[in-house]
């Protein structure tokens, strides 16, 4: 498990997400061309592990996550960057087999035109967990 796939637990979990955007169309590295918009993209923009000293069990790794939406409106797409924020922000547990689990909003990108003159915005985040080792 690592921070997309936690990420993408979340957001298909998320009720007021998949009103806007299809469980199914929350994907995970790339959309597949004709996908049916609303549609989120939710990709690893890197990682770094911190090694913890006198455990040996597990490595707290932090990873920045980008959430991508694209959207056929504008508002559409201002609805679904909320719903993304709302879904987890401030999120704290346990997702087995990682421990710990922390997510923090780490910055909106710009709005931008996407393929076929859709709507798009990316919500970053920072993942940090516990992974045994």
């Amino acid at each position: 498990m690592n921070g997309v796939d936690i990420m993408g637990s979340l957001l298909r979990g998320h009720a007021p997400l998949t009103a806007i955007v299809a469980a199914n169309s929350i994907k995970a590295g790339a959309l597949p061309d004709g996908v049916i918009l609303p549609a989120v993209l939710v990709r690893s923009v890197g990682s770094a592990d911190r090694q913890m000293l006198k455990r040996k069990d597990f490595v707290r790794v932090t990873e920045r996550v980008s959430v991508a939406v694209r959207a056929p409106s504008y508002r559409e797409q201002v609805a679904a960057i909320k719903a993304i924020r709302r879904s987890s922000a401030g999120v704290i547990g346990d997702y087995p087999p990682v421990m710990r689990v922390s997510i923090l909003t780490a910055g909106t990108g710009p709005d931008m035109r996407g393929p076929a003159d859709s709507f798009e915005q990316t919500q970053d985040f920072r993942v940090s967990y516990d992974e045994p080792v």
